[in-house]
């Protein structure tokens, strides 16, 4: 029986609506009616005790009381700590006789026994199917980032070329992000850089528009890209309606992978435009032919006949893993990407290439064939839940011989080099951070570097920035940015110490125990010693007193490079050779945290030009804005009217017209 304090229900099931359950929002854990899509309620079993160090019998019995209730059902598990904290998500075809594993101790590894040792809570959620199960388990990882799961540690969104079909004229342009805009979707592309050539294609080949709609709108005579022959001009009626028609459908094809046709008609059309003597037009189809072969031949994977698949490769040393993707569209090959997933150590590699392709497909569509290089645990499962994603089959293949054989080898070998590759930076970032520690006399080789930088013009829209760096490079999704609220915009002391005393209340409020990862092992400011002891100062304020920092100023010789001083907290100033992999590695912190401080400071500057004083008024929309605008010319004629004035504005009714007055005037 439950203990006392031990709540325990379980759902009837994952409820799901009539469509397909794996594409709604609702379906996201991070959704506001995620609750009540996974059922969290109902399906809940909470087990108090134990404390918070390991202690493998605790966690045993904390498992041995869930199991009393549990049923033989499909359905999730979460394994917690004492604080709560997810530490493992799994799926199970029945959940009696899989949570049952993990009390049979001696036949867990050491790292599922460091798991048990640490969990003191269970959270079940039962689904329909073990497929669901299977969904839902690719989720909530991506939510939980539990430290005991395998990780696609890369979570950037895939780019895509978008064909907009919501004009007359369709526009193509790259899109990134939720697909909410009428018309197809072609991708996904390996990065922006793909997107980008395949963009000038078919600029080139089909002269198809780019342009936003109200730029559309309100030419008057072609721009650049129709000069330049990159664009049909059908703003201002170069082109016929059908005949851009036409060119809309030879670009479907030709992304759709029926390039041969495409080219048989722009030969024909080159031949007839050459019989009758309109060299003009025979060059413009040569010159679209040509782009066309280019793009042909520029492909480093051939893939004709394979339709739409994605190409999977995994290489395993030295306790890294890496797989490589490619990714396969109409046959032809959009690109290839190399993901590191984390967490993989004591894990087969079967298993981990499993994990990863149910989290990699489950914001992004998968294709109709996913080919790998070796046998995954329940291939069939798979291949059933990602079916169940795409709302169409799905085959997961593992080719033996032929062409598609050769296609697995190079992505394998790719993801061979790439792991190589990836060992030698990462050997080479090992020995930095030791030279680092050395020449900074830091207790250890930090983990976590924060630097920090500010930026504004003349005072004016002050941002902070801080971005951060540790053994795998940049971590650009730690990168955080601050608008700077209470400090004079003059005074870079009071920016940066506006900015230190944010960032170190969050993480005492949040993480008091540092037992997160979050808190920084060095702080790098970019400014010289008047810096470092305004910093130092706010440090000790802040009860923060073992967090080494170092300010990065330049010296006598601006002009220069290599010349940075170094500035440390013992009053001691250093200088680095001008050749010395560490200035250059320092350097590239610097200069990327000017850079992040300097984008973040464009961005607000840009948001406040088009923004004024009327946004702030409650009540004004964008059409009474705008009618202020054109009635009084500026905001500060509005601020400054008077009540009769504003009345008389149109579309200005008269209680908008005191509320407006008295907004501005509050004392009357």
């Amino acid at each position: 029986m439950p203990l006392p304090n031990q709540k325990f229900t379980l759902s009837q099931g994952w409820r799901r609506s009539p469509k397909s359950a794996s594409v709604s929002k609702a379906d996201r854990p991070h959704h506001p009616r995620a609750a009540e899509r996974f059922n969290e309620e109902q399906a809940t079993s909470t087990v108090q005790g134990g404390g918070e160090a390991p202690d493998l019998e605790a966690g045993v019995a904390a498992i041995r009381n869930v199991l009393k209730t549990l049923p033989a059902r499909p359905g999730v598990y979460r394994m917690q700590d004492a604080k709560g904290d997810v530490l493992y998500v799994g799926k199970a075809r029945a959940l009696k006789q899989r949570v049952t594993n993990y009390t049979q101790v001696t036949r867990l590894s050491k790292r599922l026994q460091r798991m048990v040792a640490q969990t003191r809570s269970m959270t079940i959620v039962t689904t329909r199917t073990e497929a669901e199960a299977l969904l839902l388990e690719a989720q909530l990882i991506k939510r939980f980032r539990p430290p005991y799961n395998v990780l696609l540690r890369d979570d950037k969104s895939f780019p895509f070329i978008l064909l907009r079909e919501d004009h007359a004229f369709p526009r193509v342009q790259k899109h990134r992000g939720a697909r909410r805009a009428k018309g197809q979707y072609f991708g996904p592309f390996a990065s922006a850089g793909s997107v980008t050539r395949t963009l000038n294609a078919l600029q080139k080949l089909f002269l198809l528009r780019s342009c936003s709609d109200s730029f559309f709108q309100n030419r008057s005579r072609p721009c650049l890209l129709y000069q330049i022959r990159r664009c049909s001009a059908p703003c201002v009626g170069r082109i016929e309606q059908s005949s851009y028609d036409e060119l809309v459908e030879d670009a479907k094809n030709f992304l759709g992978g029926k390039s041969t046709g495409v080219q048989a008609r722009l030969s024909k059309s080159m031949a007839e435009a050459a019989e009758k003597q309109d060299y003009e037009l025979a060059a413009i189809f040569r010159d679209r032919l040509r782009a066309l072969t280019y793009i042909q031949g520029s492909q480093t994977v051939h893939a004709e006949g394979l339709g739409d698949a994605d190409i999977f490769g995994l290489a395993c040393a030295s306790g890294q893993m890496c797989i490589q993707a490619f990714f396969i569209r109409g046959g032809q090959n959009w690109g290839h990407r190399a993901f590191f997933p984390s967490h993989t150590a004591d894990v087969p590699e079967a298993e981990v290439l499993a994990s990863f392709l149910v989290q990699f497909y489950e914001d992004m569509p998968p294709p109709k064939r996913v080919l790998v290089d070796r046998e995954l645990p329940e291939p069939e499962l798979i291949a059933e839940a990602l079916s169940e994603r795409a709302e169409r089959k799905v085959l997961i293949e593992r080719p033996q011989r032929g062409d598609r054989r050769k296609l697995i080898e190079q992505a394998s070998r790719n993801a061979q080099e790439a792991l190589e590759r990836r060992m030698a930076e990462g050997t080479t970032q090992s020995k930095l951070l030791r030279e680092l520690a050395d020449t900074f006399e830091l207790t250890d080789i930090p983990k976590r570097i924060e630097v920090y930088d500010n930026s504004h013009i003349m005072g004016t829209n002050a941002t902070g920035a801080m971005i951060v760096a540790g053994p795998e490079g940049f971590r650009k999704n730690s990168y955080r940015k601050f608008n700077i609220k209470s400090a004079q915009t003059d005074d870079d002391f009071g920016m940066m110490k506006e900015v230190l005393e944010r960032r170190f209340a969050r993480l005492e409020k949040d993480d008091p125990d540092r037992a997160s990862g979050e808190w920084p092992d060095l702080l790098l400011i970019d400014g010289g010693r008047g810096q470092l002891n305004a910093v130092l100062e706010i440090m000790e304020n802040a009860g923060v007193h073992d967090i080494p920092v170092v300010g990065v100023a330049k010296g006598p010789h601006h002009g220069r490079e290599g010349r940075e001083v170094f500035h440390l907290p013992n009053g001691r100033e250093l200088t680095l050779p001008v050749n010395a992999p560490l200035l250059f590695y320092l350097q590239r912190l610097r200069d990327e945290a000017h850079r992040f401080a300097i984008g973040t400071h464009r961005a607000k500057r840009a948001k406040s030009l088009t923004t004024s004083t009327l946004d702030e008024v409650p009540g004004i929309g964008p059409n009474r804005k705008r009618a202020l605008l054109m009635h009084f010319g500026t905001a500060r004629a509005v601020k400054g009217a008077a009540l009769e004035d504003l009345e008389r504005a149109p579309g200005i009714s008269k209680g908008t017209a005191r509320q407006l007055y008295d907004y501005f005037h509050p004392n009357g």
